[in-house]
């Protein structure tokens, strides 16, 4: 039958056509657009002077680390159920103690308010609007008592290192507790700081040092030094002298001789739960779980620490079949979707911790910005459980995922050639 033509009336085009009414609000705009956590790192990218942003985005010597634990999330493959009604998920969990409205926090992230100026107030406010936990960094740039304040009902946690000083370390445990922060993650993995080779080259340091790089790297993003020079001056929880790379302040703090001696001292002086990050071994987790510990984080830092370190997520399934399903065990790095932290959950994971992803979010639009990566990573989270088709989290299963063996050892813990 032939095709007939005609001339579309004005009410027909009406009904066909609509134009957008365009959002005047740049900021709002710029967010509603991001889609992925990798749209809001490529904002982030374009607002935030490259030694802040490289900081945040980097790791440590080559970064084989970090490409390896995004590699091991995307070599996922996922296993869904059939005809299972998942008109309503569920995406709560308890982790540590107490709720969380979904199976994420946010990381405890250091020099924050040098990524974007409000820092870890947007971080707070977001993570307690959103009912998830925020961890604050030893090496954060608010205060205990200022975080607090920003989120006074919600879950406050508090990142330690031990400091060559340990009366700092100590100091910063007691005024934790006094302000009712839940859940102490003692950090292990940090003796002395991984080379961080990006900031060297970059000469990133505290507080952000003038030169003609800087100087004409700021031309193209004059809001950045405009929030940074007219806001309060950076505070830091435990150093109380700056002035340099990130990695020599480190080295100038962090205590090479730290032992289990003073994770036993923090279990004297702590009342909340005390959590060990920064574990990368089977046998370590094991003997944590034995000491009596309420949780370990299998993390390799980001990366930023030990390069060619353990995949925590690789490491997670047996590390969960020593420890048993009743110890809780987090796990974070390389993760920059949803369904990674699903897949977490299937392999036995009690929860996940987000530091980059948000990073990018609060670099790409401060409080909002972190809204909107949370919003993004809620969304992948309950898509992926709906096509899983799952309901719950505790419904999640190893049966739902195959970790694929890219990585995998030509024969662990044995010489691979046999001598002449």
């Amino acid at each position: 039958m032939p095709i007939t033509r005609q001339m579309p009336k004005a009410t027909d085009l009406r009904e066909v056509l609509s134009f957008k009414k365009p959002d005047l609000n740049l900021r709002r705009r710029r967010l509603d657009a991001a889609l992925t956590i990798d749209d809001l790192r490529t904002i982030a990218r374009r607002r935030t002077p490259r030694a802040a942003f490289d900081y945040t985005d980097g790791a440590a010597d080559a970064e084989i680390s970090l490409s390896r634990a995004r590699q091991a999330f995307r070599d996922v493959e996922f296993h869904p159920s059939i005809l299972r009604d998942v008109s309503h998920v569920d995406t709560s969990t308890t982790v540590f103690g107490g709720p969380s409205a979904l199976p994420f926090g946010i990381a405890p992230t250091g020099f924050t308010r040098l990524m974007q100026t409000e820092g870890e107030y947007a971080g707070s406010a977001s993570a307690g609007a959103a009912g998830i936990p925020f961890c604050l960094s030893t090496l954060g740039t608010t205060s205990i008592e200022d975080v607090k304040a920003t989120n006074p009902t919600g879950r406050n946690w508090f990142q330690l290192y031990v400091m060559r000083d340990r009366d700092i370390s100590f100091g910063l445990v007691e005024r934790a507790a006094k302000a009712g922060f839940d859940t102490l993650l003692f950090t292990v993995d940090t003796p002395v700081a991984g080379a961080r080779l990006r900031d060297k080259r970059n000469g990133f340091s505290i507080p952000p040092q003038l030169t003609a790089s800087t100087i004409a790297n700021a031309i193209p993003r004059p809001w950045w030094w405009w929030d940074f020079l007219t806001t309060a001056k950076l505070e830091f929880a435990s150093l109380s002298s700056t002035g340099g790379t990130v990695g020599e302040l480190l080295n100038s703090a962090m205590d090479p001789s730290i032992s289990f001696e003073d994770l036993d001292v923090i279990r004297e002086i702590w009342p909340g739960k005390l959590v060990v990050k920064g574990v990368q071994s089977v046998a370590d987790s094991a003997r944590l779980a034995e000491l009596g510990v309420d949780g370990i984080i299998l993390s390799n830092h980001g990366g930023r620490q030990l390069d060619r370190a353990p995949i925590p997520f690789h490491l997670l399934p047996q590390v969960v079949r020593e420890v048993g399903s009743e110890f809780e065990v987090a796990v974070d790095t390389g993760i920059m979707h949803g369904a990674d932290i699903v897949a977490s959950i299937a392999m036995g994971a009690s929860f996940t911790l987000v530091g980059r992803a948000y990073l990018y979010g609060l670099m790409a639009g401060g409080r909002a910005g972190v809204d909107r990566m949370i919003d993004i990573l809620r969304e992948e989270i309950v898509r992926t459980m709906q096509l899983l088709q799952v309901n719950s989290l505790s419904e999640l299963t190893p049966e739902h995922v195959t970790q694929l063996t890219r990585f995998a050892p030509l024969q662990s813990g044995a010489r691979t050639f046999t001598p002449r």
